[in-house]
């Protein structure tokens, strides 16, 4: 099942996601106009937008697996981009794009041995690949807290559970090359964030798999337990990754 996502809260709250988005999106200048492009977790839209313009003769796709995402991202996007609700390990494009497109998102998969020969087949050959997402080391300090509120509530829910795919540069780059990428670009970058809304931050972009696991009685708890602990600037750290297709 999904993580359901609070996406108004999310598209209010995400100007980190933007900002680290911003960088990714400036490695794609230059792409062909008529592009084909996809981008892999487009939450509310607010990034696809700027994908838009850098294709404006091109096709844009966006996916995510979220409905409320979807639903919003939609209403954003218009007729500008082709929005539907999937998961990317059921992504079926094979051979039709010029570029995949993904920031804030890959980590949420699990598999990641699985993950990259799906983006890859969905490449052409010479096709771009550049991505995002969290990598190894990030919110190490916020996953510690997380894991001293998780043994302060009643539900055992979140013992040993994370929902994140936090991988090195290292075996991202071992993954790529087996699935067919070349020229594989793989580093890490560390991205203190100071999100104006702490706590809706914090409920929204990280603990919405926790609360979902947890009993209903015991999420407000876990929540308030997460806030007294938490310092700031949150410690993320951005797994990048620019490839080509072979």
């Amino acid at each position: 099942m999904a993580t359901p996502w609070d996406a108004e809260t999310y598209d209010r709250t995400s100007k980190p996601q933007q900002r680290w988005a911003n960088e990714v999106i400036g490695r794609v200048v230059g792409i062909e106009r008529d592009a084909t492009v996809l981008d892999v977790g487009c939450g509310t839209g607010r990034v696809t937008e700027h994908l838009a313009r850098l294709v404006p003769g091109g096709r844009v796709l966006a996916i995510d697996a979220s409905e409320d995402m979807v639903a919003l991202a939609s209403e954003r996007l218009g007729e500008s981009a082709e929005v539907w609700r999937c998961d990317v390990l059921e992504l079926d494009l094979d051979g039709q794009l010029d570029l995949v497109f993904s920031t804030a998102t890959l980590h949420w998969v699990t598999d990641h041995d699985a993950l990259w020969p799906v983006l890859a087949r969905a490449l052409k050959p010479g096709g771009r690949l550049e991505v995002q997402c969290g990598g190894e080391g990030n919110i190490e300090t916020v996953r510690q807290v997380i894991d001293e509120a998780a043994a302060s509530v009643e539900s055992d829910a979140l013992e040993g559970y994370s929902p994140w795919t936090f991988a090195s540069p290292q075996d991202t780059e071992r993954r790529m090359r087996d699935a067919g990428f070349t020229e594989v670009k793989c580093w890490l970058a560390e991205e203190p964030a100071f999100p104006e809304e702490t706590e809706a931050f914090v409920r929204t972009s990280i603990l919405a798999a926790h609360l979902e696991r947890l009993p209903e009685a015991d999420r407000e708890p876990f929540v308030a337990a997460v806030m007294q602990r938490v310092r700031l600037p949150l410690d993320y750290v951005r797994l990048n990754v620019s490839a080509v297709r072979a």
